[in-house]
C-alpha cells in the first residue's frame, strides 16, 4: 500500500490534477482537511471508503489512521489544501511514516499563491520589474520564524512578496514592509482564491490593511506585495523575441 500526499488545490473542486483525481477514485481510505479541502472532491471516492476529516485530529491520531491503513494493506489518499510542498505540515507526517516503515508518495497541486495570481490576472515575474518571488509567512499562532527570515530582512530585496497565514496581522505587518517597499507599493489580498466566494482587494501598502479590516477578511487569504502588481511599462521577454527565434 501507499500513502499519497495529495495537493487538493486552492479551493475550486476542478483545480486538481488528473493523477490526484484518479487516486481519490480508487483509494479505500481518504484523509482530508475538512475546513480547507472541498468536500466535492470526495464524491468520487469508492463506495464504502473510509473518509476521515482531520480538522479535529492531532498528529498522533492522523498517524494512527495512516499506520492502520498500512497494516490493513489499504492505499490512502491524504488530501492537503493547495500544494503539499508549502505550509502543509507534510514533513512531520513523513517523518513519522518513515519511523513506522510506511511507504508514501507525493502528488503536487495548485498552490494558493498561484490561484491568487490567477485571480489578480497578474504574472508574478515581469521582465525588468520583478524576477524573484518570496513565499513566506509570519509567526503569531505558529512556530517561530528561523533567524534571518523576518520581513525586514526578506523585504530588503524588494522582491515580490507573498505572505501566507498573515492576513490577520496585516495592520502590524505593513509598518515592517513600508521601509523597504514604500507606502505607495502595490499590494493585494486574495481571500478564498478560486472559490465561489472569492474576494479580491487591491491597493497599496498605505491602504490595504484598512481594506482588509473593512471587508472582514481574517483567514484563508494570501497577501501579495510588489511592483509587478501594477507593472505596465516593461520590456518583452526574451523568450519570444525575434532575436532568439533567428
Amino acid at each position: 500500500m501507499t500513502v499519497f500526499f495529495i495537493g487538493a488545490g486552492p479551493g475550486a473542486p476542478d483545480l486538481i490534477t488528473v493523477r490526484a483525481a484518479r487516486i481519490i477514485a480508487t483509494a479505500p481510505v481518504c484523509l482530508y482537511a475538512g475546513a480547507l479541502v472541498p468536500r466535492e472532491l470526495l464524491d468520487s471516492a469508492p463506495a464504502g471508503a473510509r473518509l476521515v476529516d482531520t480538522a479535529n485530529l492531532d498528529l498522533d491520531a492522523i498517524t494512527a489512521e495512516l499506520v492502520a491503513a498500512h497494516e490493513a494493506g489499504l492505499d490512502v489518499a491524504r488530501l492537503h489544501s493547495g500544494d503539499p510542498s508549502v505550509y502543509s505540515a507534510m514533513a512531520e507526517q513523513m517523518r513519522r511514516l518513515d519511523a513506522a516503515g510506511v511507504p508514501y508518495d507525493v502528488v503536487p497541486g495548485v498552490p494558493a499563491f498561484a490561484a491568487a495570481a490567477a485571480s489578480l490576472k497578474r504574472e508574478l515575474t515581469v521582465p525588468g520589474v520583478g524576477q524573484t518571488v518570496i513565499l513566506t509567512r509570519t509567526s503569531a499562532r505558529s512556530t517561530p520564524m528561523p533567524p534571518g527570515e523576518d520581513l525586514a530582512t526578506l523585504g530588503a530585496s524588494r522582491a515580490t512578496l507573498v505572505l501566507h497565514l498573515a492576513v490577520q496581522r496585516i495592520a502590524e505587518l505593513v509598518p515592517e514592509l513600508i521601509p523597504n517597499y514604500g507606502a505607495d507599493c502595490p499590494a493585494a489580498v486574495v481571500a478564498r482564491a478560486s472559490r465561489d466566494d472569492e474576494l479580491v482587494l487591491r491597493g497599496t501598502l498605505a491602504d490595504i490593511a484598512e481594506q482588509v479590516e473593512a471587508a472582514g477578511v481574517k483567514r484563508t487569504a494570501v497577501v501579495v506585495v510588489g511592483a509587478v502588481l501594477a507593472a505596465e511599462e516593461f520590456p518583452d521577454s526574451h523568450l519570444y523575441s525575434m532575436q532568439r527565434c533567428r
